[in-house]
């Protein structure tokens, strides 16, 4: 269909003319805000805002007389569905990336603008290298063109800044900035820069409302080598309690002093640790225009946040107790409804909330729920509109994916559930996924394993026959904080080692696009195994976290070894114990079938 007439055709022609009057020919929009977020919040979507896409990651590249938009696997089906090819030339950035794009179709002489409030200081100082030798310069502006084609732009939210306390969080604010400090006088550095709000909030133990589905607060701070800390918010956000909690050490500043922090940390010619992949190019660019002496390496809270300490794990225990007995009771309540032939995948979603809020300590979602009934079930991050919404197919898959926010732990899970007749095709790869998940969740490896080590357990059953999944297997997730959490993952590249404490999700997939869509997800933890362990090499494994049944009726148990089914039988007898005490009588009878031994 010809969109020219489109609100977006309009936008990127406005877009074209700004650029035009500043002498450019290109501009690079990430989908990004000045935290760097993954989830950005609705006011800094100018993806969304140019090209109609609600996926959250992206890429596109305006140019005067085309526009190139980027996403991953994840998305490309998505993107198909809601961006418009006669606007826009999309491209899966596992077949081409941006900068690829860019040396294989633009000249020297091209010169495209960007906000370097956006982009990280990595991705300005890698973008040459990935020319290969092309001298296209990027120029950086002062303000975003986008911005000021933007009427009735979203008010950023600002919820108050409140503290997390130490029952939830196992540690005091005060012992973790010690630790920081020690490490950045070890180094001989005088502070380092956090502009990371998760890192932020880790940190000093506070919690907010900014970023959706995330309790985050959108702050930024220095911590110095004495573990002082610079607090920078907006003074809108100061919560009763907040002075009392922070303690004296911590210093609150306004959001726009930042710059002029960095500044005096130039003027003093203090060498400052700032972590390339976190830190806005803007900040580094000013902290080397001041005279800073900047040292690049990881953001110093990522690991210790990764690595849970007891209470932490106490808590996504706790959590993912209550979660599965709301999904247990959201399961019972569809094998109730689908005969009837009127549930949508909007009304599932809408249940599986209200299931979840009788909970104690709840506080929303973790990320939009993907309810795909058939073949909204192949497009990985699906989420039903009133223009997608099904009712749920016969005989076919019902793929659920969502998680939740609790005060003391973050959840992911995700459950494939047959309805109706399936082929033996879609029973076949249901078991072959299943075969995968159990092979990670069971495997014990030595200290120093990576992610990418494993990934290839999980994926086995699928290559035997020739098959695959686009995403990773695994993603690190926070104890209320972020569901997509790192360091750590498990992918093909993938190259941290897993440690004690760390929290992952385990999802192979199988997606048969127009069809349907299988996942397999828990969250499970990494745990030392003292039993098999010697003093040389210590040993790990998972210890799994979620606790919901996997739908037998999708099973072809004849797949299943022995030890495979072992596995199954007594996670299974494990979820019943756990969850029947917090159930009625029918949500209790259905989760006693579902249990049931193979």
């Amino acid at each position: 269909m010809n969109d020219s007439a489109s609100p977006f055709a309009k936008r990127l022609q406005d877009l074209r003319s700004a650029l035009l009057s500043q002498g450019l020919d290109g501009f690079l929009v990430p989908m990004a805000d000045p935290y760097l977020n993954e989830y950005v919040p609705p006011s800094d979507r100018r993806i969304t805002f140019l090209s109609g896409f609600t996926g959250s990651f992206a890429f596109i590249l305006v140019l005067g007389d085309r526009a190139v938009f980027f996403t991953d696997s994840r998305y490309t089906l998505q993107a198909k569905e809601e961006v418009s090819s006669d606007l826009f030339e999309l491209y899966d950035t596992s077949k081409k990336t941006p900068t690829l794009w860019i040396k294989e179709n633009l000249s020297d002489t091209v010169k495209i603008g960007f906000d370097p409030r956006l982009h990280s200081t990595s991705q300005i100082e890698q973008f040459p290298k990935g020319l290969q030798g092309k001298s296209i310069k990027l120029t950086p502006l002062s303000q975003n063109p986008i911005d000021a084609l933007w009427h009735n732009r979203p008010t950023p939210k600002c919820e108050p800044i409140i503290p997390h306390e130490e029952k939830y969080t196992g540690k005091e604010s005060t012992l973790k900035r010690e630790e920081i400090a020690q490490k950045l006088k070890k180094r001989h550095y005088v502070a380092t820069i956090l502009t990371d709000p998760t890192s932020v909030a880790w940190l000093l133990n506070i919690r907010g409302g900014d970023v959706p589905d995330m309790p985050l607060p959108l702050c930024r701070a220095i911590v110095k080598s004495d573990r002082s800390t610079d607090l920078f918010m907006d003074p809108e956000k100061l919560s009763e309690g907040l002075h009392h909690h922070l303690g004296h050490e911590i210093t609150i500043y306004k959001e726009e002093d930042f710059p002029i922090a960095l500044d005096q940390l130039g003027r003093t010619k203090s060498r400052v640790l700032i972590d390339p992949t976190q830190t806005p190019h803007i900040f580094t660019d000013r902290l080397l225009q001041s005279g800073a002496m900047i040292e690049r390496g990881d953001d110093l809270c990522a690991l210790p946040r990764a690595c849970k300490n007891a209470t932490e794990i106490d808590g996504m225990r706790a959590a993912h107790r209550r979660d599965g007995a709301a999904l247990v009771k959201l399961l019972a309540w569809l094998d109730s409804v689908i005969p009837l032939g009127k549930t949508t995948e909007i009304d599932v979603d809408k249940k599986l909330e209200a299931f979840r809020a009788e909970g104690s300590l709840h506080k929303g979602r973790s990320f939009p729920t993907i309810a795909g009934s058939g073949p909204n079930g192949a497009i990985v991050h699906y989420r039903a509109s009133e223009k997608t919404n099904r009712t749920l197919d016969q005989n076919t898959f019902l793929l659920i994916d969502s998680g939740a926010q609790y005060l003391d732990g973050t959840t992911d899970v995700t459950r494939t559930i047959p309805i109706g007749k399936l082929t033996h095709e879609m029973r076949e790869r249901f078991t072959r996924v299943l075969k995968g998940h159990i092979a990670l969740a069971s495997i014990h490896f030595p200290e120093e394993t990576t992610g990418a080590d494993l990934d290839v357990l999980a994926r086995q059953y699928l290559w035997e026959i020739g098959e695959d999944y686009g995403h990773g297997t695994g993603h690190g997730v926070g104890s209320y904080l972020s569901v997509h959490e790192g360091p750590q993952s498990i992918s093909h590249n993938s190259r941290i080692p897993l440690r004690a404490g760390m929290v992952l999700s385990n999802e192979p997939g199988f997606y048969k696009a127009g069809f349907y869509g299988i996942r397999h997800e828990n969250l499970q933890y990494v745990t030392q195994l003292p039993d098999i362990s010697l003093p040389e090499r210590k040993m790990l494994g998972f210890e799994t976290l979620t606790l919901v049944p996997f739908d037998r009726r999708g099973i072809i148990i004849e797949m299943l070894t022995q030890t495979e089914k072992d596995w199954l039988n007594a996670y299974h007898t494990r979820i019943e114990k756990a969850l029947r005490p917090q159930l009625d009588n029918e949500s209790s009878a259905w989760l006693l079938e579902a249990t049931a031994l193979l």
